[in-house]
């Protein structure tokens, strides 16, 4: 049966009926999980991480979108946030920091060095991360507010919620590894 709002409703399984008790897929409870158990890691370069730590102090409290536990590991991180001037050297190791992080993963580039160099337009500047890795969400300022960091992992959160379970199988997303050469 369905209601107007195209809700499809099941009836409960013999036995199981009451208040307490509903269905869902698996795909949109692991989707739940994920979007609210993200485990970020923090790659501070300039000023863009003293806002993040703002981010995560009390008054901006970080911790109630279930991103409390800050990792400083790559293998134990979920979301890799970018913030600051990413000089052409470091950008080898950013990619590495990348790799070591296990699926599924997402990156924020947060202000506009991370983004696109911001204001330093030199030799020695990688012009926005997303020359050696794929980012999923920009935040643009210079510094950004904490209030777009969170509007940021926010953003990230939606994202999370809406992608498939498949989607790192696919096609489409081996072509993305292999467009960066991360396969």
């Amino acid at each position: 049966m369905t209601n107007s709002s195209n809700i499809i409703v099941q009836a409960p399984p013999e036995g199981i009926e009451g208040q307490g008790f509903f269905l869902t897929s698996l795909e949109k409870a692991v989707a739940l999980a994920r979007k609210n158990s993200l485990w970020p890691l923090p790659f501070a370069t300039s000023c863009c991480g003293i806002e993040f730590m703002a981010t995560m102090g009390s008054h901006y409290d970080l911790a109630r979108f279930g991103s409390e536990r800050p990792s400083f590991s790559p293998r134990q991180a979920d979301l890799l946030m970018v913030m600051g001037t990413v000089a052409k050297k470091l950008g080898p190791v950013l990619k590495k920091v990348y790799i070591q992080m296990a699926e599924p993963k997402w990156v924020m580039a947060v202000g506009a060095c991370a983004s696109s160099g911001g204001i330093f337009d030199t030799y020695s500047v990688l012009q926005g991360i997303d020359k050696i890795i794929p980012v999923d969400v920009y935040v643009p300022g210079c510094p950004p507010r904490p209030e777009q960091i969170i509007d940021g992992l926010m953003k990230i959160q939606e994202k999370v919620s809406a992608e498939s379970l498949f989607r790192r199988s696919s096609p489409e997303y081996k072509q993305l590894l292999k467009d960066y050469d991360l396969e």
